[in-house]
């Protein structure tokens, strides 16, 4: 359990409780035990059991193995676990997740609607932080990356690709990518995801 700052007594984080809760929905919609989706996702049993009870805060690695399993990406599965997503969302408003472990900031700038297939996400990458994803949540799925800050390299399909700012990628993903801060300042960079 995550402990208070101040004090030191057990406390959840309400989006990762929130998430948790989610996942934990999206298995028993299934029919799935844990192992079953073990087996299909390739995390183990007891990080899964972990995240659903919201134990841990989910990397992006693992929710992207999840969202390979469940078919939806990142953002869709992040935004089930918001309000209603509105036509406008400022600046303040707009949801920011954080990996901890990477070191990778996501802000929804355009958080998934139904009906739309796409979105606008902005990512940060601090100096030295590296995200490696085996899989696409959704294959096929369209991304274009353009740089605003700082410098990324990308790695898709075996190649990768140097982005200075201002510099733009766009790809279609099938297999694994790789995101990681070229420099050695913070990158800032928007990526738009369009379903397939």
């Amino acid at each position: 359990m995550k402990r208070g700052k101040a004090e030191g007594v057990a406390a959840l984080d309400p989006v990762d409780a929130r998430l948790g809760a989610r996942l934990a929905e999206l298995r028993a919609e299934r029919g799935w035990s844990l192992g079953e989706l073990a087996d299909r996702s390739g995390v183990s049993r007891s990080t899964l059991s972990r995240a659903e009870r919201a134990e841990i805060s989910p990397t992006a690695s693992l929710l992207n193995r999840l969202c390979h399993v469940y078919g939806r990406t990142m953002s869709q599965l992040l935004s089930e676990v918001e309000a209603e997503p509105a036509l406008l969302v400022r600046a303040a408003e707009q949801p920011v997740w954080e990996d901890r472990t990477s070191g990778f900031v996501r802000r929804s700038v355009s958080p998934p609607q139904t009906g739309l297939r796409a979105e606008l996400v902005e990512g940060r990458l601090g100096a030295g932080a590296d995200i490696a994803y085996d899989r696409p949540p959704v294959p096929g799925l369209e991304q274009h990356v353009w740089v605003l800050e700082g410098a990324l390299d990308v790695t898709v399909q075996e190649t990768e690709h140097h982005l200075d700012a201002g510099d733009s990628l766009r790809m279609r993903v099938w297999g694994a990518t790789r995101f990681r801060c070229a420099g050695p300042e913070a990158v800032r960079y928007v990526l738009a995801v369009v379903l397939p």
